[in-house]
């Protein structure tokens, strides 16, 4: 086969792609660059306008949570260095749980700078058992791999990282090894309650992939109820968003720049109401003749 030859199978598979409803998600994804900003006090917003990641400076090094999507590394790089710190300061990386959008930039790190990855022990299983559930397929670059954690977080660990302790629990649900986790962040005078929910999306609980992955009778379903119950009256002063539509983190943002001296993402409401309208509208779903 020629050269020629090998450059229009690139442009048919390309052409093919970009048919996809998923191909906005892959393209260009430096188009979803949003400038990071201080939440409040030691946490900061390093993650796009789809995806989150955050970063904890614990005084001791960086704490980072989530890794954003498969092929947006360099992204999430530039976020970390305009916030003001160093990438390879980044010390430990949490990761909320195992699917594509999240992973992105968990080898980078790991390679790149010695950083410990940690994921709930359900889906480190699932990497190693059942790999396609993590989705790493729908990855544009077939060179991009699950990783190996280097700790595997259990329900009720916690785990000190610097000067932050971090209290985890597992939340079944969205994956079987979703985690959910409390710590303190802190402006040097007054803490803030800071709650983190790894994963809300119901794509795993529609009647067909549960078939698919063996769960005919929908437990899963009832398992993520169960875990919205044993996390929701958490106190949580500040609701890390999981993706930008949890906590409408786009708006508070630009309401933040609006009006100086105002933080919208200090809010003891956010949290329950959440999770309380993700359980009714899950509630919802069973209750559809079609997902039944």
């Amino acid at each position: 086969m020629s050269m020629k030859e090998d450059y229009q199978n690139y442009q048919k598979r390309r052409e093919e792609f970009l048919k996809g409803p998923m191909s906005k998600l892959w393209l260009h994804q430096d188009e979803r660059y949003v400038k990071p900003f201080q939440i409040y006090g030691n946490l900061y917003y390093v993650g796009d306008s789809w995806v989150c990641a955050h970063i904890v400076d614990t005084g001791e090094g960086l704490l980072l949570f989530d890794a954003g999507n498969c092929g947006a590394e360099a992204m999430l790089i530039q976020a970390i260095w305009e916030a003001g710190f160093n990438p390879a300061d980044v010390k430990w990386l949490v990761l909320s749980h195992g699917h594509v959008d999240h992973i992105g930039a968990a080898n980078f790190f790991k390679r790149m700078f010695g950083t410990k990855l940690y994921l709930g022990a359900p889906d480190a299983e699932m990497f190693r058992t059942r790999p396609e559930l993590s989705v790493i397929q729908d990855s544009t670059d077939f060179m991009d791999e699950l990783f190996v954690p280097d700790v595997e977080i259990h329900d009720g660990d916690k785990i000190r990282f610097g000067n932050t302790d971090v209290q985890f629990y597992l939340v079944p649900g969205h994956t079987e090894g979703c985690i959910a986790c409390f710590f303190d962040v802190t402006d040097g005078k007054e803490a803030k309650r800071a709650g983190y929910y790894g994963g809300f999306g119901f794509n795993t609980l529609q009647k067909d992939f549960l078939i698919e992955i063996g769960d005919p009778t929908y437990e899963m379903r009832k398992i993520y109820l169960e875990s919205i119950r044993k996390v929701r009256d958490e106190k949580v002063e500040i609701f890390m968003a999981n993706h930008t539509n949890n906590n409408d983190l786009l708006n508070r943002r630009q309401y933040m720049l609006d009006h100086p001296g105002e933080n919208p993402f200090v809010d003891d409401t956010l949290w329950k109401n959440y999770l309380d309208m993700k359980y009714n509208d899950l509630l919802k779903l069973m209750e559809d003749p079609a997902q039944v």
